[in-house]
């Protein structure tokens, strides 16, 4: 079966479920100085029990009503990974945000078609906030309150807002993405750092214009395209293509088609 506005109607309200389901394990323990366990060999990669509830929470629920689809989840892995149609989940996407008492983490829940996402939903419970993408349209939601969303437009870098998560090398980039990075923020009228997902939805609000990262996982990025997408921007690798693992899950997300064009010339110019 293809994907149409009838799939939308049926799957966006399950989507939004799972985000509730997720507010419901995240939201009390959001500054409430639970354990922190650092699941990296090397390095630090924080993980909660925040992330953990709320995943098995959204797993129970899809195993129930839609035991035919596949998921992919950061914490717990693959089921069913052939399906056509896949749940990919990230619980608490910014996790280092969640320990620190930063409001900048999400939810993110997608759901994918043949693997290509199709809704997406980026949620924080702690501002009431919640970006839904689907069939076309992203929504913003507030305090029970509904807007479409619209990128802000911005055409040229000199009056772009731009935000990354960590610009430091050896962090998010490797050298010559560190160098091609700074040659882009050289260029732009504003920055800020360590916004995680939540970057996304506020450019898909109109209040950020680009963002450039490195390094992302299906569960950090498959949730962000329908969103940025439906508000008309463009969501791509810095080389124009599909965003995939398999070149380092860049992303490249701008307001504007001129925008993106503007950005991904410098980034190719340095790499």
């Amino acid at each position: 079966m293809d994907f149409s506005s009838d799939n939308a109607r049926d799957y966006t309200p399950f989507a939004k479920r799972l985000a509730d389901l997720a507010r419901a394990e995240t939201l009390p323990r959001f500054r409430a100085g639970g354990p922190v366990i650092n699941k990296a060999g090397a390095g630090y990669d924080p993980v909660t029990d925040a992330d953990r509830e709320a995943e098995r929470a959204q797993r129970a629920a899809i195993n129930a009503e839609h035991p035919e689809h596949g998921i992919m989840g950061e914490e717990f892995g693959a089921e069913r990974q052939d399906a056509p149609w896949r749940w990919v989940l990230d619980p608490v996407d910014g996790t280092r945000a969640f320990v620190c008492g930063a409001i900048s983490w999400t939810s993110l829940i997608a759901l994918e078609h043949l693997k290509r996402p199709v809704i997406g939903v980026i949620d924080q419970p702690f501002s009431d906030e919640r970006w839904v993408g689907a069939a076309g349209v992203s929504t913003y939601y507030h305090k029970g309150e509904a807007a479409l969303c619209r990128t802000s437009g911005v055409q040229h870098l000199d009056e772009a807002r731009l935000s990354t998560t960590d610009p430091r090398m050896g962090e998010i980039f490797n050298q010559s993405q560190a160098t091609a990075y700074e040659a882009v923020q050289a260029k732009v009228r504003l920055v800020r750092y360590s916004l995680d997902a939540y970057a996304y939805g506020l450019l898909a609000s109109g209040h950020f214009d680009l963002v450039i990262e490195a390094g992302l996982q299906r569960h950090d990025f498959a949730a962000l395209q329908p969103v940025v997408e439906g508000a008309g921007g463009v969501f791509t690798d810095w080389d124009g293509s599909r965003v995939s693992e398999d070149k380092g899950g860049r992303v490249l997300a701008a307001a504007s088609p001129a925008l993106h064009q503007e950005a991904m010339a410098i980034l190719a110019a340095h790499l």
